[in-house]
């Protein structure tokens, strides 16, 4: 850096600068360039830069909706190379989006070829697809050639281009915009012209229409797919009166009977911008995880339509629940945010209301109106100029003649003529009905001779007293004279125009001419009949591009997203779902489960892997949920209905739940709603929690009884009785209370026995009065009633068991 500061060739402003304001000077600059060039649309037409230098380029090829096709590499060629200096890429993606009519409402861009598909998949090569443009591309740029709007140089100023189209309909809501800036972004839907224009003209009738009156004639959005908006009218109103919101979009369905008894859901219709592969993979993993059990199987049936087929577990699932489960866990349900932040005046970015945008398209609308008649103004006067030329040529037509057969130089002698003199031959013969009678019979000559130059009255060359005028040919008498475009028209003029039917056809145009810029002056002085020519101009729109607009031999103009009531969908218990039937739960000592079909013999005689045996066995049904303890005091759930069949072996527990290798399975049972259950580890501590705090909803489980150390979970027991039974791996015996502990939702607990050595081994609960019972080596159950010798507080170390009392320590 030293050395930098001592070259001389670097002057003291090089280096000047402070970095921090280099940078955010620069920066600023960057995101300035973003937001007016690159993310953000402008209100008049809603177009960003490259959109509308596409449409552009289109126009100067000349590819008409009616015309041929180009390659649609030619044309990003010609965008980059003339108008937009950035990659072709780039190009051709805007491009072929503006193709797709799942992307846009009303597409712009006439595609051949492969652009891409709902299901994601990328367009063609551009060498491969073929473009023009659409009748709607065509509404945008109408009047571009009548000086409607500015243009600018384009970035090496060797071309002009448009600094905005005419657009005539709202191409901003007709088709939406998204786009991220520099701190900000831009979210627009799209929305159905007809509707649009109704909400123009509402408002051209109605300058201070409210926004809530505006939702009249545009109820919402009108995607492209289709789909049912279901978000409440008051979010909407709020939605479009403050320029933020969002909308929930669902998909559309309907229920097809496959006959005894059988059905399936038909999806016909998905949200926008959601692609159709990612759905149906998305759906497919559901169903692999089985988080919407009730649902089968999933098919794409789809063609140039969508026909996504969703199949039910059982059929007496209702299709509602079916619905509201995939609603909630898969994008047939999307909320569609919008942000209508745009250049309002091409320049300005802010977020803006319904009314505000709408406001400036017509604002725009007028503008380029008032332009539009001008520039006519000035053709019409360019065109009366040369009229008036030419009809003073017939009335001088020999004369004329004469000039153009003589003079070394006819168009000077022309201009510097002086015809305020009407040749009397001329006059004469126009009288004369008998001898030449002109188309123009019965129009006063004196008339006639007004029309090649009305000051001719006020020199009196046409008074009867007036003497006839002899003007050198050397009098530069120009007032009375031809201007340069009328002499250049008298000499452009071919022979066959100099036929009686021309003069006729010059005073018919000359007087269509005169009554247009009459029109004109008057548009241009009122604007109440600006705005009624706006709306005619608006109503035109409407019958060319509504509700029955029909491309390729289908109506899309027609709205296409319907609106309905949420229908909220409660939670619906697993049993109502899935059909109960009889099975029996055969749970491994390694932890292998299966669920054989009906209730078997309990004693039965089973199959395990080799170096298995069977731990736990019990009748349940397919309704049930079943619940998992394991010895890190976390509670697992899993559902009946989803457990392997009984012909094999089973899966591994550890592959339905995230059950660490580490920690074995303390209990399994079925969960039975408003239970209780004492929990315990082996350090002697626990309490009592219910049973409808432990069920986990996810494959991790639910945290109940915190261990530590060398401790871990040891008992899980369903609270029966008045009274705990515990006894230690010392086997001592403690009985007390159940009332003395605690019911917890999580946590260590208390103190259940008190161990000098080991812990605890088993604890039971039992009603005081029908004494305690137990299996004896044999296999007898015995019951012990004189229990006096082992109550005690909670907490205490106990007595030793009562003789016969099982060598494992265990109550069951």
């Amino acid at each position: 850096m030293s050395d930098l500061l001592d070259d001389p060739n670097i002057g003291p402003e090089a280096v000047s600068e402070p970095l921090r304001r280099a940078i955010g000077e620069r920066y600023l600059t960057y995101a300035l360039s973003t937001i007016m060039h690159r993310a953000l649309p402008d209100a008049r037409d809603g177009l960003k830069p490259v959109h509308r230098r596409i449409l552009f380029a289109m126009r100067e090829l000349k590819l008409s909706s009616a015309g041929g096709f180009r390659k649609s590499a030619k044309i990003s060629g010609d965008v980059m190379g003339n108008y937009h200096p950035h990659g072709d890429a780039a190009i051709y993606d805007a491009m072929a989006r503006l193709a797709q009519d799942f992307a846009v409402r009303y597409p712009l861009v006439d595609g051949q070829g492969n652009f891409g598909n709902i299901d994601g998949d990328n367009p063609a090569a551009s060498r491969y697809t073929e473009a023009r443009m659409t009748a709607v591309a065509e509404a945008m740029l109408n009047g571009l050639n009548e000086n409607a709007v500015d243009f600018r140089d384009n970035y090496d100023g060797t071309l002009t281009e448009p600094a905005v189209l005419p657009a005539s309909f709202p191409n901003l809501l007709a088709n939406g915009s998204s786009g991220i800036a520099v701190g900000m972004a831009t979210n627009i839907p799209p929305h159905n012209i007809g509707e649009l224009v109704d909400a123009c003209l509402h408002l051209i009738k109605t300058p201070d229409a409210r926004d809530d009156t505006l939702l009249n004639y545009i109820p919402g959005p009108d995607f492209p797919t289709g789909g049912v908006i279901v978000e409440p009218p008051e979010n909407i109103a709020q939605a479009y009166r403050t320029g933020r919101g969002a909308f929930r979009l669902r998909c559309k369905w309907e229920v097809e009977d496959l006959g005894r008894g059988q059905w399936q859901v038909v999806v016909t219709e998905i949200p926008y911008q959601v692609q159709k592969s990612k759905l149906v993979e998305k759906i497919a993993e559901l169903i692999q995880t089985k988080k919407v059990p009730i649902l089968a199987d999933i098919r794409d049936e789809s063609a140039d339509d969508v026909r996504m087929i969703l199949e039910p577990r059982s059929k007496n699932v209702d299709p509602e629940v079916l619905m509201g489960m995939l609603y909630r866990n898969s994008d047939l349900e999307v909320r569609f945010s919008l942000n209508m932040n745009v250049l309002i005046d091409g320049v300005t970015p802010k977020v803006c209301s319904l009314k505000e945008v709408l406001r400036a398209f017509l604002d725009f609308r007028r503008e380029v109106l008032i332009r539009r008649s001008r520039h006519r103004m000035a053709k019409i006067d360019h065109r009366l100029e040369v009229l008036q030329g030419l009809i003073t040529a017939f009335l001088n037509l020999d004369r004329v003649i004469e000039i153009i057969r003589y003079d070394d130089d006819p168009k000077v002698a022309l201009m510097y003529e002086d015809w305020s003199h009407v040749h009397q031959s001329t006059l004469s013969r126009a009288m004369d009905e008998s001898e030449y009678r002109s188309p123009l019979a019965g129009v006063d000559v004196k008339s006639l001779a007004l029309i090649a130059d009305p000051e001719m009255e006020a020199t009196g060359v046409l008074s009867e007293s007036a003497p006839e005028r002899a003007v050198p040919h050397s009098y530069a008498g120009r007032e009375n004279g031809l201007s340069d475009v009328q002499a250049e028209a008298i000499l452009n003029m071919r022979l066959r125009s100099l036929r009686r039917l021309e003069e006729e056809a010059l005073v018919k145009e000359r007087d269509a001419l005169m009554e247009e810029r009459a029109e004109l002056e008057d548009l241009l002085e009122d604007e109440s009949l600006q705005w009624a020519a706006i709306a005619d101009q608006l109503r035109e729109v409407k019958k060319t591009f509504g509700k029955d607009y029909v491309l390729d031999g289908q109506n899309v103009g027609a709205r296409r997203t319907q609106f309905a009531e949420a229908g909220e969908v409660e939670e619906v218990p697993l049993e109502a779902m899935i059909d109960r039937e009889p099975i029996t739960v055969v749970c491994s000592k390694m932890g292998w489960i299966r669920a054989m079909s009906g209730h078997i013999d309990l004693t039965r005689e089973l199959k395990f892997k080799d170096g298995d045996e069977g731990r736990f066995i019990f009748h349940a049904e397919t309704t049930d949920r079943l619940l998992v303890f394991g010895s890190n005091g976390r509670f697992y759930t899993l559902s009946a209905a989803n457990l392997p069949g009984g012909r094999g072996m089973g899966e591994p527990v550890r592959l339905m739940v995230d059950l660490p290798n580490e920690v074995e399975i303390v209990d399994l049972f079925i969960h039975k709603p408003g239970r209780k259950l004492l929990v315990a580890s082996s350090a002697g501590d626990g309490f009592v929690v219910s049973e409808d705090d432990v069920v986990a909803q996810t494959r991790t489980g639910k945290q109940v009884l915190n261990v530590r150390g060398e401790a871990s979970a040891r008992v899980c027991t369903p609270v029966t009785g008045d009274h705990v039974a515990c006894v230690g791996e010392n086997r001592k015996v403690l009985i007390f209370p159940v009332e003395d502990l605690p019911e917890m939702g999580r946590g260590k607990g208390v103190r259940l026995q008190k161990y000098k050595d080991g812990g605890l081994s088993d604890a039971a609960t039992f009603t005081l009065a029908d004494g305690l019972s137990w299996l004896d080596p044999a296999g007898r159950t015995r019951t012990e009633t004189e229990l006096a010798e082992w109550m005690g507080k909670r907490a205490g170390t106990g007595r030793m068991a009562p003789r016969g009392f099982p060598r494992d320590n265990r109550f069951t």
